[in-house]
């Protein structure tokens, strides 16, 4: 089944006509996750389709831009009549900041809201997923990137195969398939190796918030199918990145060349490059070719895939 990602602001700091400011939505068998909320998330969800049926947004980081939005978006769930528990996940030192913009205004909420502060390192476990937590350098912010990783999937099993071996249909197909070995009534015993094929790799997507290139974003995107980095300036605006904690394109590139990513995309775009960021995609793909600048709207889809996992 595909997953998609679904970027619903796309600007650095604050908003421009053509882009909203930090959120983004990735969707994974029915189940959405939302990451950040700039203000106005909820009208671009409303816009591009992502649903209010979703149970856990997490922050990056405490910054105006990557936060504002969650007063609004707390306000329109009450207003649609939610009841159901909102789990927030946030970098050591958030809950205060999140816990006074669900409150801004005096509302009362009708629905449970959690917080958790994580750590770097911090892994939760989501079945046959789970999200990375990892330190990104944003200067004195108390940062995160997550990485979305998924469990290796099953090899594929030979059902012409077991009908020549004359395994009977049924549960012996499932035990095999489950790495189980098996006896058949003439004493014959069926090993999976020979009906199931190697353990095939899961996706992996890494995202960054704000950050400057890291050592630690290049390890946790190794082979990720797809790395989201902020690229907030051109070449030309280097020394204002890393007084503002920043990356420009060209050191997004480096950091996906690195890490070995399959696939680039730029987001946290400065409003200088809001209408035209040709500037930045030349620089990264001078780099890194596969690489996309996003935009407000732009949907990623990622099929499974075939590729085995890589052997320890």
């Amino acid at each position: 089944m595909p997953l998609l990602v679904r970027f619903l602001g796309t600007a650095a700091s604050r908003p421009t006509v053509e882009r909203g400011v930090a959120s983004l939505a990735i969707i994974r068998e029915g189940q959405t996750l939302l990451f950040d909320c700039g203000e106005g998330t909820q009208r671009q969800m409303m816009r591009y389709g992502v649903s209010f049926a979703f149970e856990d947004l997490f922050f990056t980081h405490t910054h105006s831009d990557h936060v504002l939005g969650l007063t609004g978006l707390i306000r329109t769930l009450v207003l649609q009549g939610r009841t159901e528990r909102l789990r927030l996940w946030a970098p050591r030192g958030a809950g205060k900041t999140l816990r006074q913009c669900i409150s801004l205004g005096g509302e009362r909420t009708t629905f449970p809201v959690d917080i958790t502060e994580l750590e770097a390192g911090a892994t939760l476990q989501r079945g046959d997923y789970r999200i990375e937590c990892f330190a990104v350098d944003h200067g004195p912010s108390t940062s995160l990137g997550y990485a979305l990783v998924e469990e290796e999937r099953k090899g594929r099993f030979n059902p012409d195969l077991a009908r020549e071996l004359g395994i009977p249909e049924g549960p012996l197909w499932g035990r095999i398939h489950r790495g189980e070995a098996i006896t058949l009534e003439d004493g014959r015993v069926i090993e999976p190796s020979v009906l199931v094929g190697e353990r095939r790799r899961g996706r992996r997507i890494v995202l960054t918030g704000d950050s400057r290139p890291c050592q630690a974003t290049i390890d946790a995107a190794h082979d990720a199918d797809l790395l989201i980095h902020e690229a907030t300036f051109a070449d030309e605006e280097a020394t204002r990145a890393v007084e503002t904690g920043h990356s420009t394109a060209r050191e997004a590139a480096q950091v996906a060349l690195a890490a070995g990513a399959r696939r680039l995309v730029l987001t946290h775009i400065s409003a200088r490059y809001s209408l035209n960021a040709k500037e930045l995609e030349r620089e990264a793909r001078q780099v890194f070719r596969n690489t996309t600048i996003a935009k407000d709207g732009l949907e990623i889809e990622l099929d499974l895939t075939e590729e085995l996992a890589t052997k320890a």
